[in-house]
């Protein structure tokens, strides 16, 4: 009964496994497409990108993330409306978003987008049940509050590994090669966003908001938890 939690790294993807209640290894992938055939019988896969996009207007589920977060609200970004995503450059994002919600986008939101929209088209492919999960959010219910430290320093390193460690997750066995690809907040926010897959799995999860919101295609829009 395996689960995956996905987060994006400068080269591609890292994705953790949960084989049961323990971390079942982590792999890195070139591109999103390439996780069905690394882990066939995932059953659920989370993954910290946004799931759904507006027209126009921000949405509720960013907004219920970072409420949640109270000081380390930051690290959840403004997802764009489509057209900005689907932009060529950060100026011409910036525009659209302007020109449709009133305010621009922040560089490091625009730097997202290529990731975005691969995600937006393997959805229709995917393997199994994908949800959108946000590893501030899972460590702030793993924490029970959000974390002390930002996840670039150390003793933010050590309070969210061993807030995963409680859970009965370590990633000490994880394959070296992958271990050297892959930076160590990256992989934690992975084991995190998995921790979130398997409450999914089994039902214990809640979404941001609730009940989701539905975007122009239909395709539910929450953070789970």
């Amino acid at each position: 009964m395996s689960v995956v939690g996905v987060d994006g790294c400068g080269r591609g993807w890292v994705a953790v496994v949960l084989d049961g209640a323990r971390a079942a290894g982590a792999h890195f992938l070139p591109n999103i497409a390439a996780l069905g055939h690394v882990v066939p019988d995932a059953e659920v896969i989370a993954i910290d990108m946004p799931i759904g996009l507006l027209d126009s207007g921000f949405r509720l589920a960013d907004t219920a993330a970072r409420q949640v977060l109270g000081a380390r609200r930051s690290s959840v970004f403004a997802t764009p409306v489509r057209a900005a995503v689907e932009a060529a450059s950060y100026d011409e994002a910036n525009a659209i978003s302007k020109t449709i919600n009133g305010v621009g986008i922040s560089r490091q939101s625009f730097a997202l987008c290529p990731k975005i929209l691969e995600v937006d088209g393997w959805l229709v492919h995917a393997p199994c049940d994908v949800r959108e999960v946000h590893p501030e959010v899972a460590f702030a219910e793993l924490l029970g509050r959000p974390a002390s430290s930002s996840k670039k320093t150390w003793q933010g390193m050590i309070e969210r590994r061993d807030a995963l460690a409680a859970a009965g997750i370590t990633l000490e066995a994880v394959d070296p090669h992958v271990g050297r690809l892959v930076g160590t907040d990256d992989m934690l926010d992975a084991a995190a966003v998995a921790w979130t897959a398997r409450r999914i799995l089994h039902g214990a999860a809640r979404s941001l908001p609730d009940p989701p919101e539905v975007d122009p295609f239909g395709r539910e829009i929450a953070i789970w938890v």
